[in-house]
């Protein structure tokens, strides 16, 4: 019984981990506002960019990003299968997205995402980085390379093994990527999309 309830203390845990709030952490280290407050109202490191803190910015970035990597890692080291793995990875990616630290109002997900896919697999996690980078150097908007990224890496986890478990919840992840950035979407085909270092609304 109680190795059972490994796998269920895990996946809370994961989705605690994921709900903590570095993009409002970070600007009350930095003194700055409430980062839903002010751009998109996104607590995530692009919209504290905004606030032309770049080091705020970056703290909320590699803190979203370490969240889950160390949620994925921790499972890994705890020697649970594959499977409780991938479900730990969504949990943690679910948490940034629904925290229940922000009434379930949180981030968009590209930086926990990343970190997710780099401790499941570096090659996946690279390559997936590789194309948000390219995309967002050519073009400038990071809502159109974290959707290209959100496509790119269900298909290369299938390139790489197949239909598991593991690709499974890649998918999702992407899938739920592409729903947070919907508006974003909208707005790029519009033409009103803010690129990258704008303080407009993105």
């Amino acid at each position: 019984m109680q190795n059972a309830l490994y796998p269920i203390l895990a996946v809370v845990a994961a989705y605690l981990i994921g709900s903590i709030p570095f993009a409002i952490i970070s600007s009350r280290v930095f003194g700055l506002a409430d980062p839903r407050s002010y751009g998109s109202g996104n607590p995530g490191a692009t919209n504290v960019l905004r606030s032309g803190n770049k080091k705020a910015a970056l703290m909320t970035l590699i803190g979203d990003a370490l969240k889950g990597t160390l949620a994925v890692i921790a499972a890994q080291q705890l020697g649970l299968s594959d499977s409780v793995v991938a479900l730990v990875a969504l949990a943690v990616f679910l948490g940034h997205l629904y925290p229940i630290f922000l009434k379930f109002k949180g981030g968009k997900g590209v930086a926990t995402a990343a970190g997710v896919l780099l401790a499941l697999d570096p090659i996946l996690g690279l390559a997936t980085l590789g194309v948000w980078l390219l995309v967002a150097y050519v073009s400038r908007y990071s809502s159109l390379a974290a959707v290209c990224a959100a496509i790119a890496a269900p298909i290369v986890s299938a390139l790489m093994h197949g239909g598991n478990t593991q690709t499974i919840v890649v998918g999702v992840l992407g899938m739920a990527l592409i729903g947070k950035h919907w508006q974003n979407i909208q707005r790029l085909m519009a033409g009103q999309e803010s690129k990258i270092g704008s303080k407009k609304k993105a």
